[in-house]
């Protein structure tokens, strides 16, 4: 294809359909305001938890169909850690484990010795939990950035501090894009540095007043968030927030009451009325977005099925002009 195909936005999405449309052979220039990968993001601050199965306990089912292939192709990409992910709860809340494994496919019950083999740290604390083998997670900084060379190994062409031109045939700039029904959800989130505690996968833990998950970056360094949060603030996090998130830690394991707490953020995340992402027809551009809080779970299959449609409808103009002309 001749064209160079114009993307407004270089997050997430704008470089996983970059990198589709790429290796479909496509010319691709991608324009950004922020200064560099992820800088302007808000999947910055992500958890990068490749967990479809879990996220069936409140998503639709087509979340946890096309989140299934996402491992692999991050794996393709950047570095991912394939080593499931553990679903605990405090003894008081037993009932709330039961109710996510109803709701959740794609995992076995682990007794308080088969946790004890998975994360020795979490020996004698917790009696019961739900493992998903399948489940993977990722650094979702360092996949911003690997997934930018990626797109410019393969000849993209990237201009940061850039607005993009009128006219740009793909928009994937988040809660700036003019969408109707498009909504912010907050999402919050801290980094510690606790290398006294050694966890090795994922751990959600179903704590009465605010869910947790936390994932391990490596070194001692954890990034711990809420799983959803309802509010279109985007002031820092609160005083009440951190704490709750923060005893939720040492409610998993009580060394975390040393760690250092290294970051704390709050992102804007666009969803729509459903939370499942959408590719619209907005004035002359295709628009992708409202991936809720399933980004790096969901842009695979959507930045794919957005460069065969754009493709498909390119073939079909031009099919239509020779037609005419």
């Amino acid at each position: 294809m001749s064209q160079t195909i114009r993307i407004a936005g270089a997050g997430l999405a704008g470089l996983a359909t970059a990198h589709e449309l790429l290796k479909r052979g496509c010319e691709v220039v991608l324009y950004d305001l922020a200064d560099g990968p992820g800088q302007g993001s808000v999947a910055r601050y992500a958890g990068g938890m490749l967990a479809p199965f879990c996220e069936g306990e409140s998503a639709e089912d087509e979340v946890v169909q096309l989140g299934q292939k996402a491992a692999d192709w991050w794996a393709q990409i950047t570095r991912v850690t394939k080593r499931g992910t553990l679903v605990l709860a405090p003894p008081r809340d037993r009932a709330e484990l039961s109710r996510f494994a109803r709701m959740t496919q794609g995992h076995r019950s682990v007794d308080a010795d088969a946790l004890a083999a998975l994360e020795p740290e979490l020996a004698g604390r917790f009696a019961k939990g739900l493992f998903y083998d399948s489940e993977a997670h990722l650094d979702p900084r360092r996949a911003l950035r690997d997934l930018c060379a990626t797109v410019e190994q393969a000849g993209g062409v990237i201009h940061w501090n850039s607005p993009a031109p009128d006219g740009a045939e793909i928009v994937t700039t988040g809660m700036a894009a003019p969408l109707p029904g498009l909504r912010p959800v907050r999402g919050e989130m801290a980094i510690l540095h606790c290398p006294d505690v050694t966890l090795t996968r994922t751990i959600r833990l179903l704590h009465p007043r605010m869910p947790l998950y936390l994932v391990p970056r490596g070194d001692g360094h954890y990034m711990i968030g809420a799983t959803m949060i309802e509010s279109s603030s985007d002031r820092p996090a609160s005083l009440r927030s951190l704490t709750e998130m923060f005893s939720a830690a040492f409610t998993l394991h009580p060394g975390f009451a040393e760690a250092a707490v290294l970051e704390t953020g709050t992102g804007l995340r666009p969803a729509f009325d459903t939370n499942l992402p959408r590719i619209t027809r907005h004035g002359h551009a295709l628009h992708l977005n409202g991936f809720y809080r399933h980004g790096f779970l969901l842009v695979p299959a959507m930045a794919a099925r957005l460069a065969d449609q754009f493709l498909k409808e390119t073939r079909d103009e031009t099919a239509c002009e020779r037609a005419t002309a």
